[in-house]
């Protein structure tokens, strides 16, 4: 199976994040339950503005803040709500 692309991301007010993918599918990502289940991803509560500065990585496979803080595509699809 191939990982899903992501076309684009958008964050969204209250850590939710929408994710657009290749094969048109739109995902709204709850970002909050893993700020508060991985240490790593409390920064994204506690640095100001990280969590909008969300970026697409070369592969079009992951969504990124920092060197530390990512989340894969097929994370996103499949623990995210299809819209």
């Amino acid at each position: 199976m191939m990982i899903p692309r992501i076309k684009s991301i958008c964050p969204l007010q209250d850590y939710m994040l929408q994710v657009c993918f290749d094969d048109g599918v739109k995902v709204l990502y709850d970002v909050k339950e893993d700020i508060r289940a991985l240490n790593d991803f409390k920064v994204l509560e506690t640095e100001y503005g990280l969590f909008q500065n969300a970026q697409l990585d070369s592969s079009r496979t992951c969504v990124f803040w920092n060197d530390r803080v990512d989340l894969a595509s097929d994370t996103i699809l499949e623990y995210g709500v299809i819209q």
